[in-house]
């Protein structure tokens, strides 16, 4: 799943912010909701996001099922996020935002998805979740998770155009705006350098 936007400068990438994460991990909802998503809203003109929801689960051929650090309710959850990444695609995020800011992951799932994506129907979800194609999405999901170079350690783990660092990991924990605004090699948007954009005055 990939969200982007209209960039200021065509000829220059984005910066590639890849979140390797579980639903029910407090820390990888803590970078979600905290730092990625208000980064992302502020910055979506100049980075992309993927979410990859499936973290240090391990999939089980043999019995045909995963099983997660969290127990068979965060398998589920991951599921329902995979299915709801691919079905509102560029409108995912808000959606994912909504569910993991949420007390109730699970229960806020298709009020999340009615306010975000209604464009996506609840029983899509559904179906997708219970069904071969969701079983399909973790697997793939599992797969990008296992070819990770270096091999991730823990959750959340996230990179930067295809590359982990520790330091950066670290940074993003408090700073992620920041780096975005570092990587990206066109010209900075205002918000990057503190520019306070000129407003007509208006009286009411």
């Amino acid at each position: 799943m990939e969200l982007n936007a209209t960039r200021p400068d065509a000829v220059v990438p984005p910066v590639e912010i890849t979140l390797y994460y579980e639903s029910l991990c407090p820390g990888c909802r803590a970078l979600l909701t905290e730092q990625l998503f208000p980064t992302w809203i502020l910055l979506k003109d100049i980075m992309n996001v993927n979410l990859v929801p499936f973290g240090n689960a391990k999939e089980l051929p043999e019995d045909n099922i995963f099983s997660c650090q969290h127990g068979e309710p965060e398998c589920y959850i991951n599921i329902v996020e995979a299915c709801v990444l691919y079905a509102a695609n560029n409108a995912a995020f808000p959606v994912i935002y909504c569910m993991e800011s949420s007390a109730d992951i699970l229960k806020s799932a298709k009020p999340c998805l009615q306010l975000y994506a209604p464009f996506v129907k609840w029983q899509t979800i559904e179906s997708c979740t219970r069904g071969e194609f969701g079983h399909r999405l973790m697997h793939q999901n599992a797969v990008k998770t296992q070819a990770l170079k270096p091999a991730h350690t823990h959750v959340p783990w996230i990179t930067f155009n295809g590359e982990y660092t520790n330091e950066w990991e670290d940074k993003a924990m408090s700073t992620l705006f920041n780096i975005v605004c570092i990587l990206y090699k066109g010209i900075k948007p205002p918000v990057c350098t503190g520019a306070l954009k000129k407003l007509d005055r208006s009286f009411c």
